[in-house]
């Protein structure tokens, strides 16, 4: 019985080698094994399994003359294999007579190829074709030799990352020369306007069969290119999470990309070219082991882009990959030559600062990165400023190993943040305790809409001249038995972060609408109901299916429904953003634009977008009675909206005074902690009769 430790040893000896296997093992047709220096197998794929009979258990571990080299070949080979080792004399290609499980004779034609990984180990690997059926003249042979040579060499080198839709958003070519127009010509733009018709319709059509399934799909075009017709295979993979599909085109007319080209796609980041994650806390563990050596400090920096998600969600993410490159760039300009700068994934990149002397030499890094980030980036001719949160742990202080200073600069990260992002936080122990809050948030909220935890309460809103109630916005609160009342501040956030906002906003949806119902019908009033929309759930392909069906099933009438969305989430112009409120609009329900005046702020919105409602941010109320500045602004607010034919709600109004004022400047309607707090179900209905 093979020893676990020798067969995990063995798998760690080749991880450099995944992106070959991972084709390899998509090649049943074909037997490849991989054997290290003492001819023992690390790799044995689907195609040998079929071949020789051993399943990939059974083979790991075994050596290659105890597996399926007969015993009159068994010396030869092991000659062999240490010429090819000790002293570099390679194993030619040639018809050979093995054995399978069962004993039986098996006529392969075997080529070898030899790698040395990261550890600096020589790996060989056979490639066995089985020749059975199909042993034929010295034609064939040759043609075999060919393949042989095409699966070492030929991986798939053109990559596109597209949209649903079909726009570009990135690529990566090894061979710029086999592109069929230019990256500038196609980067940003639709595949329909680049290719010819009969390939964009082939394309799109096994396009929306990849989006209807998981597994992957793959296909055969050709296209005609200066040096004459070039046959391509494409293979579709869906990427869920991120609403995106990854298309690999391998021209099946070509060698393959180069041995180099694989270790650097397994070590380095294919957006920025920085380290990737493994690469980089490879090189800080030898860091770390350079600073116990030679009794040094070291740094880790742990960088996250601050709001980085709202320029995707309004810009478009290939806006926000030019974004990630151009950071990358800054980042490297700031660090020393020693330093290394690494991207975790998403918006997250590693700092990593050997040799230093103290803390202080990690400060003034760290105070430069930020510095360099208050510039605007300039990105397809915007100015946007993007600034870091920046979490340090230090070298022996806050851990011995990668993994924990890396967990405590990521825990320094989530406290820079809490103090206002674009500035850096050293750790402390007591961290732990607030980043532990938000891993307990996050944990809990996962089944919370099952255990019924979460409830809506509703804030009036009145009418400022007769200071009755006209509607309500729904508020969603929590309860959990573990976290107790958890506020819309810590967990709306997570929950968009982790798209758990999806489900929870179909659920205020729903229950606020078949509240509106009864409430409508205790009362025989035609109040409104606000619910607020998030960027993420735009992004719900059941979001208008839903609130249609939950207005049919209560019976409301859609103009009593009034949908709550940001200006930022304007920004980017999307389609699917454009398309939903038109259908939204299409459907006879009120659109709101919330919190005017705290974001982007651009009153072209309100012509471009079918808008009926703007709602002034509280922080403007706040200041009409005593900021002439915030009193002009409402005051030119309202008449603007009016003048567009826009109803005018104020939020916030917390005083007499500010209704008064609201009321003389013809505000349409409000909503406050003066007029009334956010309440339950329950309340309203004894609230609202009142005013009967």
């Amino acid at each position: 019985m093979k020893s676990k430790k020798v067969v995990s040893a063995l798998s760690h000896e080749y991880v450099i080698n995944d992106p070959l296997h991972q084709l390899f093992d998509a090649v049943n047709a074909i037997s490849v094994q991989g054997y290290d220096e003492e001819r023992r197998v690390i790799y044995w794929n689907k195609g040998s399994e079929l071949l020789y009979g051993y399943n990939n258990e059974e083979a790991i571990g075994q050596k290659i003359e105890d597996l399926i080299i007969p015993k009159a070949m068994s010396d030869f080979v092991i000659e062999a294999h240490k010429n090819w080792i000790k002293n570099d004399i390679e194993i030619p290609a040639a018809e050979l007579t093995l054995l399978d499980k069962s004993g039986n004779d098996v006529c392969v034609f075997s080529s070898h190829v030899m790698f040395i990984n990261q550890y600096n180990n020589k790996q060989m690997y056979c490639v066995d074709i089985d020749l059975t059926d199909v042993r034929q003249a010295q034609e064939q042979a040759i043609f075999k030799e060919h393949m042989l040579e095409t699966i070492f060499e030929a991986i798939p080198d053109l990559f596109f990352l597209m949209d649903y839709h079909g726009t570009i958003i990135d690529y990566h070519a090894s061979n710029k020369g086999s592109l069929f127009v230019a990256p500038e010509q196609f980067i940003g733009k639709n595949m329909a306007t680049i290719l010819p018709a009969e390939v964009t319709r082939k394309f799109q059509r096994y396009i929306d069969k990849a989006l209807k399934q998981e597994n992957m799909i793959s296909f055969e075009y050709e296209l005609t290119l200066p040096q004459g017709i070039v046959y391509f295979e494409a293979r579709i993979i869906h990427l869920p999470t991120y609403k995106q599909i990854m298309i690999i085109i391998r021209d099946i007319t070509e060698q393959h990309k180069t041995a180099e080209l694989i270790r650097h796609q397994a070590y380095y980041d294919s957006l920025t070219l920085l380290p990737n994650r493994f690469s980089a806390l490879d090189r800080l563990s030898k860091i770390l082991l350079d600073a116990q050596i030679y009794d040094e400090q070291a740094a880790v920096l742990f960088l996250d882009l601050d709001d980085f998600k709202k320029v995707n969600d309004s810009l478009g993410h290939e806006v926000g990959d030019k974004l990630l490159i151009e950071s990358a760039k800054r980042l490297q300009q700031v660090l020393r030559k020693v330093d290394t700068v690494g991207r975790l994934g998403g918006d997250d990149f590693i700092v990593l600062l050997p040799g230093l002397n103290d803390a202080q030499s990690a400060l003034v890094i760290t105070e430069n990165l930020l510095k360099t980030f208050r510039e605007p980036f300039k990105v397809e001719g915007r100015e946007l400023i993007l600034t870091l949160s920046i979490g340090v742990a230090m070298y022996p202080e806050n851990g011995n190993s990668a993994s924990d200073l890396l967990r405590n600069a990521d825990t320094a990260m989530y406290q820079a943040k809490s103090l206002g992002r674009n500035t850096y936080s050293f750790f402390t122990k007591e961290m732990n305790v607030i980043i532990q809050r938000r891993f307990e948030i996050e944990q809990q909220m996962h089944g919370a809409l099952e255990r019924e935890e979460f409830e809506l309460y509703y804030q009036p809103q009145f009418d400022v001249k007769s200071e009755k109630i006209i509607g309500a916005e729904a508020l969603l609160r929590w309860h959990n038995p573990t976290l107790g009342n958890v506020t819309p501040e810590e967990f709306i956030p997570i929950a968009e972060h982790t798209g758990l906002i999806v489900l929870i906003g179909r659920y205020v949806i729903t229950q606020a609408l078949c509240f509106l119902s009864a409430w409508q019908n205790i009362d025989q009033q035609k109040y409104t109901m606000a619910v607020n929309l998030s960027p993420r759930q735009f992004r719900d392909s059941k979001l208008l299916s839903i609130i249609k069906n939950s207005l049919d099933k209560e019976n409301i009438n859609p103009k009593y429904l009034e949908l709550e969305i940001t200006e930022g989430l304007l920004m980017g112009g999307q389609t699917y953003v454009s398309d939903a409120l038109v259908e939204i609009n299409g459907l006879g329900i009120k659109l709101s634009m919330d919190d005017f005046g705290t974001g982007y702020s651009s009153i072209s919105y309100l012509r471009q977008y079918p808008f009926e409602v703007l709602k002034i941010d509280r922080s403007f109320i706040s200041g009409i009675t005593v900021s002439k500045a915030d009193y002009d602004l409402v005051k030119a607010t309202i008449a603007m909206s009016h003048s567009l034919g826009l109803t005018v709600v104020a939020e916030g109004v917390e005083t007499k005074k500010q209704l008064k004022l609201l009321h003389e400047l013809g505000c349409d309607s409000a909503q406050g902690f003066y007029l009334s707090k956010p309440i339950s179900a329950k309340q309203l209905l004894d609230f609202s009769a009142s005013f009967l």
